[in-house]
This record gives structure tokens, C-alpha cells and sequence, in this order.
């Protein structure tokens, strides 16, 4: 199965991915990792989906991202997307929540680019991820409301997920399915 995992920064992409990457026993990709070098320096749109196209070129896998300027890639063979669209509050506290942890370990966020987040960062700069959550939350819904209607993406089963108790419903239609699909 070929699955990505979409939603606003802060909503729970990647604990969602990670858990089905787990689940399906296939290979977790992370956009940011493929996008972001040393000292926050983006790749050019040509190599990242050129990245895109080798890592999704595996016969299974679960990607975590939005990049929406990579769908015509990352979604011509995709089976199903899921969006998490959690509300806007419960969306921005997990962003401040994560940016503050992140900010006070240190943490390296991709390995090798030496990126971390900092408190001036997080919390007072026009490159805050608290920034960007504020301003994408309502235009990523609009965006993923199109896209689900949009006969383009017609091949794909779109899952659109709004609270945490879908969620876990969701992880256990998927091992039902998957426990069904083993058996058979």
C-alpha cells in the first residue's frame, strides 16, 4: 500500500505516518528530509522530486508531507490519502507544544542538516513554525476540500480524519483489513 499522510504542521502527521509505516511494516518518508540541507537551505523543486520519485519508487511505503507542489509525483501512484484535519485549537497547541519541546532539547530535526529549532525561532521570527500553522491551517483545509472533489485525483481513496477517537478508529479498520487480507 502506498499511503501519504497529510495535514497542517503541528496536527500529527508524523506520529500518524510513523504508526502506519509501523503497521503495514514498509518505509516511513518524510518530505522535510528529503527538502531540507545545512543552515535551513531547501532543495530546488527539481531535486526534491527527484528524491520523491526514487524513494516512492519502493512497491510500498507511507509518506509524511504536504509539499503540495509535488502531487503530480508524489500522488500518481499514491492508494490513499490521509488527511489530518484536527481542529484549529487543538492544531496550534500540539505546534506550540512540539516547537517549545523541540526549541528546549535542542533537537536536530533532520539528520545531518544541523537544523533546530530555537526559541527566537519558534516564538519571534517570520520563519516560526507557529507562524506558518497560523497561516496554513485555514488554506490547507480549503486545498484537501478540492482535492477530494477534484476528478484528477479520482484513482485515489482520500481518508479525511477530524478528531483523535477517528483516528484510532481508523488504525483499527486498517489492522482488521490487514488481519482479513492475511487470512485470505
Amino acid at each position: 500500500m502506498k499511503i501519504n499522510v497529510v495535514g497542517t504542521s503541528g496536527v500529527g502527521k508524523s506520529t500518524l505516518a510513523k504508526r502506519l509505516a509501523t503497521l503495514f511494516s514498509v518505509p516511513y518518508i518524510e518530505m522535510d528530509t528529503l527538502y531540507w540541507r545545512p543552515d535551513w537551505q531547501g532543495v530546488t523543486d527539481e531535486e526534491l522530486f527527484a528524491a520523491l520519485t526514487q524513494a516512492t519508487a519502493a512497491p510500498a511505503w507511507v509518506l509524511d508531507g504536504n509539499y503540495n507542489r509535488s502531487r503530480p509525483v508524489k500522488w500518481r501512484d499514491v492508494d490513499l490519502v490521509v488527511w489530518v484535519d484536527y481542529s484549529f485549537w487543538r492544531t496550534f497547541r500540539q505546534a506550540v507544544g512540539r516547537a517549545a519541546s523541540r526549541a528546549w532539547r535542542q533537537q536536530e530535526l533532520w539528520p545531518g542538516t544541523g537544523n533546530r529549532e530555537s526559541f527566537r525561532r519558534s516564538f519571534f521570527s517570520r520563519d516560526s513554525i507557529i507562524l506558518w500553522t497560523l497561516k496554513t491551517w485555514r488554506p490547507n483545509r480549503a486545498r484537501y476540500l478540492r482535492d477530494m472533489a477534484d476528478p484528477a485525483w479520482q484513482h485515489i481513496r482520500f481518508v479525511r480524519l477530524r478528531n483523535q477517537r477517528e483516528t484510532e478508529a481508523f488504525i483499527r479498520q486498517l489492522m482488521a483489513e490487514k488481519a482479513r487480507q492475511s487470512v485470505a
